[in-house]
């Protein structure tokens, strides 16, 4: 994925609290990172990737044999208004990298 594609943003997939991740865009963002941090800060919401073999944060499990990944954080997406239904729901992504983060916005549902 380009810089440029990152920053204009990608379209994310929320379903039952997991946030799906394509694989060209965690490759890009986040090529050593097993594990992510999300934070709640003005309004955004970060996915930030966490160093290789750190203690904490939300596993970047695989998804399928095409290499996309899931993060399953329902209870911290709840808090933060995105309801954790069956009804699936976008976010925009976009990738600082000045913060080092992936920004988070939400978009309709669908």
């Amino acid at each position: 994925m380009s810089p440029d594609e990152l920053a204009a943003g990608v379209e994310l997939s929320v379903v039952r609290g997991s946030i799906r991740l394509p694989r060209a865009l965690c490759e890009a963002c986040f090529p050593h990172a097993g594990s992510v941090a999300l934070l709640a800060r003005d309004g955004e919401l970060l996915l930030l990737p966490l160093a290789p073999d750190s203690v904490g944060g939300l596993l970047l499990k695989h998804r399928n044999a095409q290499g996309d990944r899931v993060v399953h954080a329902a209870e911290f997406l709840r808090a933060q208004g995105i309801v954790d239904d069956f009804t699936e729901q976008r976010l925009l992504a976009q990738w600082r990298p000045q913060v080092g983060a992936l920004f988070l916005t939400a978009r309709t549902r669908v």
